[in-house]
């Protein structure tokens, strides 16, 4: 297979575009079908490279027809420039001949475009019964280390699991790796979440991370453990990631089980959903997130009325596709760390708030003085940020400054600062993602004070939402010169779409907002909008805080 290297790249298009490397299921519901269908509802251009027709239907597979690896190589010569992916999804590969051109393909394309993701889904087996390759676990060995993330279901997991104790002389013992992803579920209370995580289905995907890919995603749709009443009733998905050589992160997703007569197909429309949500810019955790909310959202669909339709009790129709996901019910609930603490908390007070009225303008400052100046303003809400002091420093200026704001009745938060925020009764606490596990929450809650929380997209949102804080904060919503927020910028689509999950639960758009731009945040229905340099680098603060006060006024 040779490569046109001298070939101009096109211009980007306006929809992300995306590959689906994977076979065609002529009854419509899995394979090609169901990523063509899915990427479409997620504002994506599907590309599709059909390695085999399949002669299947809803109770069994016949057939498999392997297309011919010069077809195939001829189909992504034409694409390669014409129109390269920013998310490659695999799915079935029909034989080793198959296999060996996707791995040349996939580390050329990876050379062409660096930030190039790839998904794959490692398909063997069709869920109507029957093998739908000939590759055996062992042959995946030299692609697992192209894949971005894999996103097998637990059987498929553990069949990945073997590999890599075949390959690990090391390995740990079988017994290891024989509690179900469901054990998770069957004990999801906040004092032994954390100990059944890792002695199961963690455990079997650190295995497979070792293989060499970036990360694993283990489906909970399909278990071994049906006798487990909770695995009935419930879905646990878990996304082990790699950070860097030495650490990783662990995100699980809690879901109700739906079932359906209609989720054939389901397991690639997880993986193209999320390559789509990848091809749009999302963090992992985020596009982990949307995707287990898209699932859900197309199962409900189907759950009860449909079914109802068809006599078969063992009917099996195609999973159905459908919008983006903005519906609360259909998210996942977050389970971390947090959660330990949760149970134990009443919801923090809230910020008094009259009918309909809206916190506004929220300065960010670093100083006594320029709490000083503001405070004459007659603000809602501010945000005392102070780094770099001694201890002695900052009691002193903690305690001045909760001194003045009450003077002003102005609710005044101490950011990160949350011992001193309560040995002085300030108004409140602001707390960011990276020092909220070493908060004590209990501690705020009993003290009364209130709580706000960064959050920095849908999933760490949903986590921070379970704490029943005061108000939660969102951002950066444009890229912003305080703090490095590489592959965090919200935009304003994304803070619109995230509002719709707050409930009642305040919302602060921070991150890069200026004057200019605050009527277009402010048009979301954001309570409050945080700035910091748009007043600190003013040439005229004190104008500038008027003119964008008055201009969150006139839109209330």
């Amino acid at each position: 297979m040779t490569f046109n290297a001298s070939s101009p790249v096109m211009s980007s298009k306006h929809k992300p575009i995306i590959w689906t490397i994977s076979g065609a299921d002529c009854s419509g519901g899995a394979g090609i079908a169901a990523d063509i269908k899915t990427g479409h509802n997620l504002h994506v251009e599907v590309c599709h490279l059909i390695t085999a027709n399949t002669v299947q239907n809803s109770t069994g597979l016949s057939a498999i027809h392997p297309v011919e690896v010069a077809i195939l190589a001829e189909q992504a010569q034409a694409l390669r420039f014409d129109k390269p992916p920013s998310v490659i999804k695999i799915g079935l590969i029909a034989n080793s001949v198959q296999l060996t051109w996707l791995v040349t393909l996939l580390s050329a394309l990876k050379q062409q475009l660096p930030n190039l993701q790839v998904v794959y889904d490692p398909v063997g087996q069709a869920s109507v019964g029957g093998s739908l390759t000939t590759l055996i676990t062992a042959d995946l060995l030299s692609l697992i280390p192209l894949v971005n993330v894999i996103t097998p279901n637990y059987m498929e997991a553990k069949k990945l699991n073997q590999l890599w104790q075949v390959s690990d002389s090391d390995s740990d013992s079988d017994s290891d790796n024989q509690n179900s992803i469901t054990d998770i579920a069957g004990n999801i209370t906040a004092q032994n979440i954390e100990k059944n995580v890792k002695n199961s289905a963690e455990k079997t995907a650190e295995h497979i991370l070792k293989l060499g890919c970036q990360a694993v995603i283990i489906k909970g749709g399909h278990t071994d453990n049906e006798q487990d009443n909770n695995a009935k009733t419930h879905c646990i998905d878990l996304c082990l990631q790699r950070l860097s050589l030495t650490s990783t992160q662990t995100l699980i997703l809690q879901s109700p089980k739906i079932n359906s007569h209609y989720s054939h197909g389901g397991g690639c429309s997880f993986a193209s959903a999320l390559a789509s949500f990848l091809a749009h810019g999302y963090l992992l955790r985020d596009a982990f997130t949307l995707t287990k909310a898209f699932i859900n959202q197309g199962l409900a669909l189907t759950a009860e009325t449909e079914s109802a339709k068809h006599n078969r009790d063992d009917y099996y129709g195609a999973f159905e596709q459908t919008s983006w996901p903005t519906t609360l019910a259909y998210f996942p609930k977050v389970i971390g760390a947090l959660n330990q603490q949760v149970h134990s908390l009443l919801s923090f007070k809230p910020l008094d708030l009259a009918d309909e009225q809206k916190l506004g303008l929220y300065p960010v400052i670093d100083s006594l003085e320029w709490l000083e100046r503001l405070l004459p303003l007659n603000l809602n809400i501010i945000q005392l940020r102070i780094k770099n002091k001694s201890s002695k420093e900052l009691d002193s200026i903690i305690e001045k400054a909760v001194t003045l704001a009450r003077l002003h009745s102005c609710r005044l938060f101490i950011n990160d600062h949350w011992q001193l925020a309560i040995k002085h009764g300030a108004y409140g606490v602001h707390i960011g993602q990276e020092d909220l596990a070493n908060a004590n929450l209990t501690a705020i809650a009993d003290a009364g004070l209130r709580l706000g929380i960064s959050t920095h997209g849908c999933y760490e949102f949903l986590l921070a939402k379970q704490i029943q804080s005061s108000y939660l904060a969102i951002g950066a919503i444009f890229p912003t010169k305080t703090k490095n927020m590489t592959g965090q910028i919200q935009g304003v689509e994304n803070l619109r779409q995230i509002l719709q999950l707050a409930e009642h639960i305040p919302v602060v758009a921070i991150g890069g907002i200026s004057q200019q731009r605050l009527k277009q945040v402010s048009d979301t229905g954001v309570s409050g909008v945080a700035v910091v340099t748009a007043i600190t680098e003013a040439e005229q603060p004190i104008i500038a805080a008027k003119n964008m006060q008055t201009l969150l006024t006139e839109d209330d």
